[in-house]
Order: C-alpha cells, then sequence, then structure tokens
C-alpha cells in the first residue's frame, strides 16, 4: 500500500474504460475513496460499482464541485485522465481543435483553478495530468491531438514548478501506445507508431504508482521515451529526421 492515497479522495476523470478505469481500480485497491467521472454515465456507474466508488458522471470541465461534495468536501488527488485523440493536419476543422484545446488542456487548467485555492490553504494536494508520449515528442497524422498534448506537457510542468514548495505534487503521465479504444481510433498511424509496443492500462496505473513513491513529476510507462526525449533536445534535427522518415512510410502504406 503506498501511504500517501490511503483514505484519500480521488477523482478521476475518463473513467469509465482504459487508462482512467485502471487508475480507479489501481487507487481503490490502495485504500483510497475514489469518484469514478466519465461522460458515459453507464460506464462511470459500471467502475464505481465495481471498485466500490462514487459515479459522478458528467463533463470533466465542471466536476470538482460536484466531486468534492461525494466526497465529503475534500478532493486529495485529481487525476485529469479524460482525453481526446483527434487526428488530422493543420486543415483539420476549427470545431476539432477547439475540443482539442477544451478536453486536452482547458479541463486541466479549469480543474486546477477550482482545486488550488483549498490546496494551498491546507498545504498539500495532488494533480495528476494523463498526457501522453505525443507531449514530449509528437504524433504523426494528429496534430490537434500533438499540439494540444505538448499544452497539457507544459500545464502540469508550470503547476510542479510554481507550487512545488507550497505542497503540491504533480506528475505527468507520458505513455506511447496504451491497449485502449484510444489507441484503436488512432487508425493506421497508430498501427504503425504505437501498437507494435502498446501495454496494457494497468502498466500505466502501477508506472505511476512507482512514481509517487519516488516523487516524481514525469511518469513514462515506456522507458524507452526518455532516450526518444533527450534525442529530440540534443539533436532536433536528427529527431525531425527519423519522424519524417515515419511520415514518408505511413504515407506509402496508406
Amino acid at each position: 500500500m503506498v501511504e500517501a492515497v490511503q483514505g484519500a479522495g480521488v477523482v478521476v476523470t475518463g473513467a469509465g474504460g482504459g487508462i482512467g478505469a485502471a487508475l480507479a481500480r489501481r487507487f481503490a485497491a490502495e485504500g483510497a475513496r475514489v469518484v469514478v467521472n466519465d461522460l458515459d454515465a453507464g460506464r462511470a456507474r459500471a467502475v464505481a460499482d465495481e471498485i466500490g466508488g462514487i459515479a459522478v458522471p458528467g463533463d470533466a470541465s465542471a466536476i470538482v464541485g460536484p466531486a468534492r461534495e461525494a466526497l465529503g468536501g475534500t478532493v486529495d488527488v485529481y487525476c485529469a485522465n479524460a482525453g481526446v485523440a483527434s487526428g488530422g493536419s493543420e486543415a483539420a476543422g476549427e470545431a476539432v481543435w477547439a475540443q482539442a484545446w477544451d478536453v486536452n488542456v482547458m479541463a486541466h487548467v479549469r480543474a486546477a483553478h477550482a482545486l488550488l485555492p483549498d490546496w494551498l490553504e491546507r498545504g498539500g494536494g495532488r494533480f495528476v495530468s494523463t498526457v501522453s508520449a505525443a507531449g514530449l515528442l509528437t504524433m504523426i497524422g494528429a496534430a490537434p491531438y500533438s499540439v494540444t498534448k505538448h499544452g497539457a506537457y507544459a500545464f502540469a510542468e508550470w503547476l510542479s514548478l510554481t507550487y512545488r514548495h507550497r505542497g503540491i505534487k504533480v506528475h505527468a503521465i507520458c505513455p506511447q501506445g496504451v491497449r485502449t479504444d484510444m489507441l484503436d481510433a488512432t487508425g493506421s498511424a497508430g498501427d504503425l507508431v504505437l501498437k507494435p509496443t502498446a501495454i496494457e492500462p494497468e502498466d500505466v496505473a502501477d508506472a505511476l504508482f512507482k512514481g509517487i513513491e519516488e516523487d516524481r513529476f514525469l511518469i513514462l510507462p515506456h522507458p524507452e521515451v526518455a532516450g526518444y526525449y533527450q534525442v529530440r533536445a540534443a539533436e532536433p534535427d536528427r529527431w525531425l529526421g527519423n519522424m519524417n522518415h515515419l511520415q514518408q512510410k505511413w504515407e506509402a502504406a496508406g
């Protein structure tokens, strides 16, 4: 058991399946009181019933108040996990870009805005952002997803550097492929780049809890991402060239 989460009031958004459901199950197994949030009320209730949690369905951007009430007044851990895997290029429609920004970035900002006054007053709170390796690197064929996941990572990083001395813990989870419905929705690009090394949602939960125990900000369920990230920073043209080769391979296969 991880002492930091035993008895904690935890909220997991997008928890009706995939990574979110795995996180909710793990927090419950570790002795936390878990609010399961999802737009799909039926899926939220199914997971909540399974783990002895509380279903609070609805838009993740407006969940903090109802979740706090469901937990008896206090949210200790907030997992900003809900996301959309928006594909497309610069030509993707305005509505696609707007949804990606709203769900992948602004939902995190709104949650932090609602949570931080209480956390700063108490001197403690934990914000877990499910980002993606696309937030550190990028993803071919998915400009809205890649750009907004960079934004999600940047916001988590900003929260950590701004408030860590005031007791706020922040974790950014950045996996590559995870065997979920979202991976299936990535189509041929995901088949090429992500599926060969895809892991289970439970592996992501394991990586998070190891990171919590070690008090680490950056959580890499695929350890090889660290090497890619280093090359991207130290040799950007080499990295871009390698990614462009993947892009060409994808185009040729399509």
